[in-house]
């Protein structure tokens, strides 16, 4: 089932998301939540893990094709916003994967509520800060910087650097970079005060990272491990920031086995 174009008015926002794999009625919802860059597109990704699970890709709150609400001031702004998404949707047993800044928002959703989430799929998530393992300062570097600094394997960042450029994209780009800043500016990309509370998650969870991330080093994905000691930790080697671009094969499967298990 290809994935289609749906809107929801939630909270005062309009919320765009995309839609599509199996039939809900038969399959396990899972969300995706983007990073700073947006969702702009369906990845490759997404189609595959559509041929297992009712896949849900909405544009945050101020990114994308959603609103920028009023209310819109932190992180904890947007997990509330998630938390009525799932039940707007009557979501239940979700799978959430988060990916970069998205897996920061399950992070923070799953401190609160998980009475909707059946399991987090972690994907070098911000949110969290350790000792020695600085993230990159992603509201300086230039654009290309930016995109090679994503991945491992360069052919990927030559590709995604290949892509027309539109003033719509433009504008979409700045857009997200306005948004993540009012959320994610100052303290840099995590919350000081979520570490305390992630004991309060109980449902499975998977951290994915890239062994060579260069925006958000592994070193995080070992602090989170140590903070979550029940959670599964994989590491995927020779990749960076984005293992279900990269990895895409492994990065499914990984997910199917453990939702499924």
């Amino acid at each position: 089932m290809p994935f289609s174009d749906q809107q929801l008015e939630l909270d005062g926002c309009r919320t765009h998301y995309r839609r599509g794999g199996r039939s809900s009625s038969d399959a396990a919802p899972l969300v995706f939540l983007h990073g700073a860059s947006g969702a702009p597109v369906v990845l490759p990704f997404m189609e595959r893990l559509a041929e297992r699970f009712d896949v849900i890709v909405p544009d945050h709150p101020g990114y994308g094709q959603s609103e920028e609400p009023e209310w819109l001031e932190n992180i904890h702004d947007v997990a509330y916003f998630y938390l009525d998404f799932l039940a707007a949707l009557k979501l239940e047993r979700a799978v959430i994967v988060g990916s970069s800044m998205g897996g920061w928002i399950a992070l923070e959703m799953a401190v609160r509520n998980t009475a909707r989430i059946g399991s987090l799929v972690l994907v070098s998530p911000a949110g969290v800060a350790a000792k020695g393992a600085e993230p990159a300062d992603i509201f300086l570097l230039a654009p290309e910087d930016m995109t090679r600094k994503l991945f491992h394997e360069q052919k990927f960042a030559d590709e995604r650097l290949a892509m027309p450029v539109t003033p719509e994209s433009i504008d979409l780009a700045l857009k997200n970079r306005h948004t993540t800043a009012r959320l994610a500016w100052e303290p840099r990309l995590h919350d000081p005060f979520l570490p305390k509370w992630l004991h309060r998650i109980d449902v499975p969870v998977a951290i994915v990272w890239g062994e060579d991330d260069q925006i958000l080093p592994v070193g995080i994905a070992h602090e989170l491990k140590r903070l979550m000691p029940k959670a599964q930790l994989n590491i995927f080697e020779r990749c960076g920031h984005l293992p279900q671009v990269e990895k895409e094969a492994e990065f499914c499967d990984l997910v199917v086995r453990f939702a499924c298990s």
